[in-house]
């Protein structure tokens, strides 16, 4: 594997869109994978819940659009919603083709289809509790097996690099700066088409249900290159992350409600029928709020998720992860309510893409939670993001294909240079600037926003960025510092969009404009170096 060798693609993220991408890529091309841990760490292996796809005989394809588009307040571009929707029972065929065992009925014939809130139908296949490891393991064996890729775990992205193209003053991208995390050296990786599938940035806030990876490495590295960003204000607060002091961001998956979990105070109240219709079947938006208000009003570390009313034997059959991570820590789901708060869980906006995936910038494309597509609108439902990963990485990789022949190889690239910095023996600057930061993004661009909160997020990050970019022009570069300074720009753009919406529509609420406006349209923000 040696990255002096142009790749004809390079995949930065080893999610399930990245993976996914890797296996439709034409057997004769090389591909490179770059994983920033190991291949089973994303936020993909975690993912609990299931896919979204029509498969049930009373269920329609426009009934799943109609129910993304209620959910997503009015914002989801309908030529993206058809083109998930229309694809997605083809794109869950092929996962069966490659050997996932999704959860069967009573019946062996049919699938177990669950429902989840925002969902009109029974339509989420699903491996248990635990479908992201049933999808993203199936997809590891498969890319470990091809021999036209090659895989780069512990080496995480510094930078896009990009040239000029032949005979214009347009940029392409040709590869990338990439650091071997355990050497702490920096390679670089050309590529006539590279991919970002690098996952959101819910590690901006404090609280999160996602893993320590989600950094918003893609959509920073693509702003700095010219592309255009949007609906980054729409960031989806999971209502039940597990409330327990050992216990590290774990997800407490919608199912639960889907199969009657009831959310309650701490004497025992339930609580959601006084803010929505559905009661626990209410879109995440609504239910992260009722939480938050609740706990706000009482002063309460935590409300409360009772399933214990189910048969115990239905609970860890249909559980099992939950029943058993929950059992860990003392906590029997089967007869004791489980603590939960909402956290920060998934990034509804990112890379301005079209249908093909294309970026802004020639020959970057962007899949998964990384790019802003148009499905999500202002909030994402339930189980339509693994299935957007699978459609979009499938059109993407075919369009590669077909481009290919068309690329030329690009020029040698200039190879790393830090012989002007030093190593750093203050590092416990970065760990602070990390820590204030996500602190500030909770506080002032958490869950319930107002101008006031905004701008002061909006001073204090101003101020980080100077400090940050003093710091990684003087110093080596370590993982740390890079997933610092991606967050950094991650929150600058979270907040420059939160500041241009005037109205609370889905997973933005501003206390200053509490009515959602009539005229529903998406936040774009341009770089200054935006190749039009």
């Amino acid at each position: 594997m040696n990255q002096d060798v142009p790749y004809d693609v390079l995949v930065i993220g080893s999610g399930a869109a990245g993976l996914t991408l890797a296996l439709h890529i034409d057997k004769s091309l090389r591909v490179a994978i770059i994983s920033k841990s190991s291949l089973q760490a994303g936020a993909s292996w975690l993912a609990q819940g299931g896919i979204a796809a029509v498969f049930d005989q009373n269920d329609s394809i426009n009934a799943h659009i109609q129910d993304t588009e209620l959910a997503g307040a009015g914002l989801c571009q309908r030529d993206a919603v058809q083109f998930v929707v229309e694809n997605g029972p083809d794109a869950v065929n092929w996962l069966i083709g490659q050997g996932v065992e999704f959860t069967r009925d009573e019946d062996p014939e049919q699938f177990h289809l669950a429902q989840e809130g925002g969902h009109s139908h029974r339509r989420i296949l699903h491996s248990a509790d635990a479908t992201g490891k049933a999808v993203t393991g199936t997809l590891v064996d498969q890319v470990v097996a091809a021999q036209n890729i090659d895989i780069f775990e512990f080496y995480c992205a510094v930078d896009l690099v990009t040239q000029a193209e032949s005979g214009s003053t347009k940029k392409r991208c040709a590869g990338a700066y990439v650091m071997d995390i355990k050497s702490q050296v920096v390679k670089t990786f050309r590529a006539k088409s590279v991919v970002l599938a690098s996952g959101g940035a819910s590690k901006a806030y404090l609280y999160t249900s996602n893993p320590d990876g989600a950094t918003g490495d893609g959509i920073a590295m693509a702003w700095r290159r010219g592309c255009r960003v949007g609906n980054l204000e729409f960031n989806q607060f999971h209502p039940t992350c597990l409330y327990h002091p050992k216990a590290k961001s774990f997800l407490i998956t919608e199912a639960l409600r889907g199969e009657g979990a009831i959310l309650k105070l701490p004497d025992g109240t339930p609580f959601m029928g006084r803010f929505h219709q559905a009661e626990e079947l209410a879109p995440r938006d609504i239910v992260a709020r009722a939480i938050d208000h609740e706990m706000k009003r009482l002063g309460c570390d935590c409300v409360f998720l009772d399933i214990s009313h189910r048969p115990a034997a239905f609970i860890i059959e249909h559980f099992p992860t939950v029943y058993e991570q929950c059992l860990s820590f003392g906590i029997d789901i089967t007869t004791t309510p489980i603590p939960v708060v909402p956290a920060a869980h998934y990034t509804c906006g990112g890379i301005r893409v079209d249908t093909l995936a294309q970026t802004d910038l020639k020959n970057l494309y962007a899949i998964g939670e990384c790019a802003f597509t148009g499905l999500h609108g202002a909030n994402r439902m339930a189980s339509n993001s693994l299935l957007e990963c699978i459609v979009y990485a499938r059109s993407a990789a075919h369009t590669i294909n077909k481009k290919m022949p068309s690329i030329t190889v690009s020029e040698p690239i200039p190879k790393w240079d830090e012989s002007r910095v030093q190593s750093s023996d203050e590092d416990v600057v970065i760990s602070h600037n990390w820590d204030e930061l996500r602190r500030f993004m909770w506080d002032y661009v958490g869950i319930v926003r107002s101008n006031k909160r905004l701008e002061r997020a909006q001073h204090r990050i101003n101020l980080l960025q100077m400090e940050i970019h003093d710091y990684y022009g003087n110093f080596r570069i370590t993982r740390d510092l890079l997933e610092l300074r991606n967050l950094a720009t991650v929150a600058e753009l979270i907040i420059g969009c939160a500041l241009q919406r005037k109205e609370s529509r889905g997973l933005h609420y501003s206390l200053d404009y509490p009515e959602q406006s009539q005229v529903a349209k998406d936040t774009l923000l341009t770089p200054p170096n935006y190749p039009d």
